[in-house]
Protein backbone atom coordinates (compact mmCIF):
# COMPACT_ATOMS: atom_id res chain seq x y z
CA UNK A 1 0.00 0.00 0.00
CA UNK A 2 2.82 2.38 0.80
CA UNK A 3 4.44 1.69 -2.53
CA UNK A 4 1.17 2.40 -4.29
CA UNK A 5 0.71 5.77 -2.55
CA UNK A 6 4.27 6.76 -3.35
CA UNK A 7 3.66 5.92 -7.00
CA UNK A 8 0.47 8.06 -7.11
CA UNK A 9 2.23 11.07 -5.56
CA UNK A 10 5.15 10.72 -8.02
CA UNK A 11 2.78 10.60 -11.00
CA UNK A 12 0.89 13.69 -9.73
CA UNK A 13 4.11 15.70 -9.33
CA UNK A 14 5.31 14.67 -12.77
CA UNK A 15 2.00 15.76 -14.34
CA UNK A 16 2.13 19.14 -12.54
CA UNK A 17 5.71 19.85 -13.67
CA UNK A 18 4.88 18.87 -17.26
CA UNK A 19 1.85 21.20 -17.26
CA UNK A 20 3.93 24.13 -16.00
CA UNK A 21 6.53 23.61 -18.75
CA UNK A 22 3.89 23.44 -21.52
CA UNK A 23 2.13 26.68 -20.33
CA UNK A 24 4.87 28.98 -19.05
CA UNK A 25 2.59 32.04 -19.22
CA UNK A 26 0.26 30.55 -16.69
CA UNK A 27 3.21 29.68 -14.54
CA UNK A 28 4.48 33.28 -14.51
CA UNK A 29 1.09 34.54 -13.36
CA UNK A 30 1.58 32.66 -10.14
CA UNK A 31 3.50 35.22 -8.15
CA UNK A 32 5.32 34.64 -4.96
CA UNK A 33 3.26 35.47 -1.91
CA UNK A 34 6.23 37.51 -0.70
CA UNK A 35 6.38 39.75 -3.85
CA UNK A 36 5.19 43.34 -3.68
CA UNK A 37 1.71 44.13 -5.11
CA UNK A 38 3.13 46.57 -7.71
CA UNK A 39 5.47 43.95 -9.11
CA UNK A 40 2.54 41.54 -9.54
CA UNK A 41 0.55 44.17 -11.47
CA UNK A 42 3.55 44.95 -13.69
CA UNK A 43 4.12 41.25 -14.33
CA UNK A 44 0.49 40.69 -15.34
CA UNK A 45 0.37 43.76 -17.62
CA UNK A 46 3.60 42.73 -19.39
CA UNK A 47 2.21 39.31 -20.31
CA UNK A 48 -1.15 40.45 -21.74
CA UNK A 49 -2.18 43.11 -24.29
CA UNK A 50 -5.72 44.50 -24.50
CA UNK A 51 -7.43 43.69 -27.83
CA UNK A 52 -9.51 46.87 -27.49
CA UNK A 53 -6.38 49.01 -27.44
CA UNK A 54 -5.01 47.25 -30.52
CA UNK A 55 -8.25 47.85 -32.43
CA UNK A 56 -8.37 51.50 -31.36
CA UNK A 57 -4.78 52.04 -32.53
CA UNK A 58 -5.60 50.46 -35.91
CA UNK A 59 -8.76 52.53 -36.46
CA UNK A 60 -7.35 55.82 -35.18
CA UNK A 61 -3.66 56.11 -36.10
CA UNK A 62 -1.69 58.89 -34.48
CA UNK A 63 -2.04 62.06 -36.55
CA UNK A 64 1.23 63.64 -37.66
CA UNK A 65 2.20 66.89 -36.01
CA UNK A 66 1.06 69.86 -38.14
CA UNK A 67 3.77 71.63 -40.09
CA UNK A 68 4.62 75.13 -38.95
CA UNK A 69 3.14 77.69 -41.40
CA UNK A 70 5.70 79.69 -43.27
CA UNK A 71 5.16 83.37 -43.90
CA UNK A 72 4.96 84.19 -47.62
CA UNK A 73 7.97 86.06 -48.90
CA UNK A 74 8.07 88.30 -51.93
CA UNK A 75 11.33 88.72 -53.78
CA UNK A 76 11.94 91.50 -56.25
CA UNK A 77 14.80 91.65 -58.68
CA UNK A 78 17.24 94.50 -58.16
CA UNK A 79 17.89 96.61 -61.25
CA UNK A 80 21.17 98.51 -61.40
CA UNK A 81 20.50 100.72 -64.43
CA UNK A 82 17.89 103.47 -64.60
CA UNK A 83 16.99 105.80 -67.45
CA UNK A 84 14.36 108.54 -67.12
CA UNK A 85 12.84 111.40 -69.06
CA UNK A 86 10.64 114.04 -67.45
CA UNK A 87 8.84 117.27 -68.09
CA UNK A 88 10.61 120.09 -66.25
CA UNK A 89 9.54 123.49 -64.97
CA UNK A 90 12.49 125.82 -64.31
CA UNK A 91 12.33 129.26 -62.69
CA UNK A 92 15.56 131.05 -63.53
CA UNK A 93 16.54 133.91 -61.21
CA UNK A 94 18.73 135.66 -63.76
CA UNK A 95 19.63 138.87 -61.91
CA UNK A 96 18.15 140.94 -59.12
CA UNK A 97 14.57 141.71 -60.09
CA UNK A 98 14.69 139.57 -63.27
CA UNK A 99 13.14 136.10 -63.21
CA UNK A 100 12.06 133.87 -66.04
CA UNK A 101 9.73 130.86 -66.08
CA UNK A 102 10.93 128.19 -68.47
CA UNK A 103 9.65 124.78 -69.54
CA UNK A 104 11.59 121.86 -70.93
CA UNK A 105 12.73 118.33 -70.21
CA UNK A 106 15.15 116.43 -68.03
CA UNK A 107 17.00 113.26 -69.04
CA UNK A 108 19.06 111.17 -66.62
CA UNK A 109 20.99 107.89 -66.55
CA UNK A 110 22.00 106.14 -63.32
CA UNK A 111 24.10 103.08 -62.58
CA UNK A 112 24.02 101.64 -59.04
CA UNK A 113 27.28 99.87 -58.30
CA UNK A 114 25.94 99.27 -54.77
CA UNK A 115 22.35 98.63 -53.82
CA UNK A 116 22.10 102.10 -52.24
CA UNK A 117 24.79 104.12 -54.07
CA UNK A 118 25.11 104.93 -57.74
CA UNK A 119 26.64 107.27 -60.32
CA UNK A 120 24.17 109.79 -61.77
CA UNK A 121 24.41 111.71 -65.03
CA UNK A 122 21.82 114.32 -66.00
CA UNK A 123 21.00 116.73 -68.80
CA UNK A 124 18.39 119.51 -68.48
CA UNK A 125 17.07 121.82 -71.21
CA UNK A 126 14.53 124.56 -70.48
CA UNK A 127 13.09 127.09 -72.94
CA UNK A 128 11.40 130.44 -72.52
CA UNK A 129 11.19 134.00 -73.78
CA UNK A 130 12.87 137.18 -72.58
CA UNK A 131 12.01 140.65 -73.93
CA UNK A 132 10.46 139.11 -77.02
CA UNK A 133 13.51 136.94 -77.68
CA UNK A 134 13.57 133.18 -77.24
CA UNK A 135 15.87 131.92 -74.54
CA UNK A 136 17.05 128.61 -73.21
CA UNK A 137 18.98 127.25 -70.24
CA UNK A 138 21.07 124.09 -70.48
CA UNK A 139 22.68 122.11 -67.68
CA UNK A 140 24.73 118.91 -67.73
CA UNK A 141 26.39 117.29 -64.73
CA UNK A 142 27.22 114.17 -62.84
CA UNK A 143 27.66 112.94 -59.29
CA UNK A 144 26.52 110.43 -56.68
CA UNK A 145 22.96 109.28 -56.13
CA UNK A 146 21.64 107.60 -52.98
CA UNK A 147 18.44 105.56 -52.77
CA UNK A 148 16.26 103.89 -50.18
CA UNK A 149 13.51 101.34 -50.91
CA UNK A 150 10.37 102.23 -49.02
CA UNK A 151 7.02 100.46 -48.55
CA UNK A 152 4.37 99.90 -51.23
CA UNK A 153 6.79 100.09 -54.15
CA UNK A 154 8.21 103.51 -53.24
CA UNK A 155 11.86 104.36 -53.83
CA UNK A 156 13.27 107.54 -52.31
CA UNK A 157 16.51 109.02 -53.61
CA UNK A 158 18.74 112.08 -53.45
CA UNK A 159 21.67 113.32 -55.51
CA UNK A 160 24.33 116.01 -55.83
CA UNK A 161 25.69 116.93 -59.27
CA UNK A 162 28.50 119.14 -60.52
CA UNK A 163 28.57 120.37 -64.09
CA UNK A 164 28.30 123.20 -66.56
CA UNK A 165 25.45 125.43 -67.73
CA UNK A 166 24.70 127.59 -70.75
CA UNK A 167 22.21 130.43 -71.16
CA UNK A 168 21.03 132.41 -74.16
CA UNK A 169 20.47 135.10 -75.37
CA UNK A 170 23.80 136.85 -75.21
CA UNK A 171 23.78 139.88 -72.88
CA UNK A 172 26.34 142.61 -72.22
CA UNK A 173 26.48 141.49 -68.58
CA UNK A 174 28.85 138.57 -69.07
CA UNK A 175 29.54 135.12 -70.49
CA UNK A 176 26.83 132.72 -71.64
CA UNK A 177 28.46 129.72 -69.89
CA UNK A 178 29.13 129.11 -66.20
CA UNK A 179 29.95 126.46 -63.65
CA UNK A 180 26.79 125.04 -62.02
CA UNK A 181 25.65 122.40 -59.56
CA UNK A 182 22.39 120.68 -58.68
CA UNK A 183 21.11 119.43 -55.33
CA UNK A 184 17.83 117.65 -54.69
CA UNK A 185 15.99 114.39 -54.76
CA UNK A 186 12.80 112.65 -55.65
CA UNK A 187 10.56 109.64 -55.32
CA UNK A 188 9.80 106.75 -57.68
CA UNK A 189 6.48 104.94 -57.59
CA UNK A 190 7.33 101.52 -59.01
CA UNK A 191 4.59 99.99 -61.15
CA UNK A 192 3.49 96.36 -61.00
CA UNK A 193 6.27 94.87 -63.14
CA UNK A 194 8.84 97.14 -61.40
CA UNK A 195 10.64 97.87 -64.69
CA UNK A 196 8.70 101.12 -65.02
CA UNK A 197 8.17 103.83 -62.42
CA UNK A 198 6.50 107.21 -62.16
CA UNK A 199 9.04 109.77 -60.99
CA UNK A 200 8.65 113.13 -59.24
CA UNK A 201 11.69 115.28 -58.54
CA UNK A 202 12.56 118.61 -56.98
CA UNK A 203 15.99 120.30 -57.25
CA UNK A 204 17.84 123.55 -56.89
CA UNK A 205 20.36 124.58 -59.54
CA UNK A 206 23.10 126.94 -58.49
CA UNK A 207 25.01 128.92 -61.16
CA UNK A 208 27.10 132.05 -61.59
CA UNK A 209 26.17 134.22 -64.56
CA UNK A 210 26.77 137.95 -64.97
CA UNK A 211 29.07 138.16 -61.93
CA UNK A 212 26.28 137.09 -59.57
CA UNK A 213 24.94 133.86 -58.14
CA UNK A 214 21.65 132.27 -59.18
CA UNK A 215 19.71 129.78 -57.05
CA UNK A 216 16.93 128.52 -59.26
CA UNK A 217 14.35 125.84 -58.38
CA UNK A 218 13.28 123.15 -60.81
CA UNK A 219 10.46 120.59 -60.65
CA UNK A 220 10.16 117.52 -62.85
CA UNK A 221 7.76 114.66 -63.34
CA UNK A 222 8.03 111.78 -65.77
CA UNK A 223 8.78 108.10 -66.14
CA UNK A 224 11.81 105.95 -65.38
CA UNK A 225 12.80 102.60 -66.89
CA UNK A 226 14.85 100.22 -64.73
CA UNK A 227 16.92 97.36 -66.13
Amino acid sequence: MKHFMFLVVAVFLFAFVSSAQVNPANYTLIASPFAAPNSQIALASSTATSPALDASAALFPASPSPAMPQAPTRVYETYYWQASISYTFFRFYETRGVQENMNGFNYSMVYYFLNWLGADGEFLAAFGSQSGTSSHFLFGGGGPRFRWSGPRGLELWGHGLLGYSHFTPQTPLGSQSAFAYELGGGVDLNLRNRHWAIRAEGDMIGSRFFNTYQYSPTFSTGIAYKF
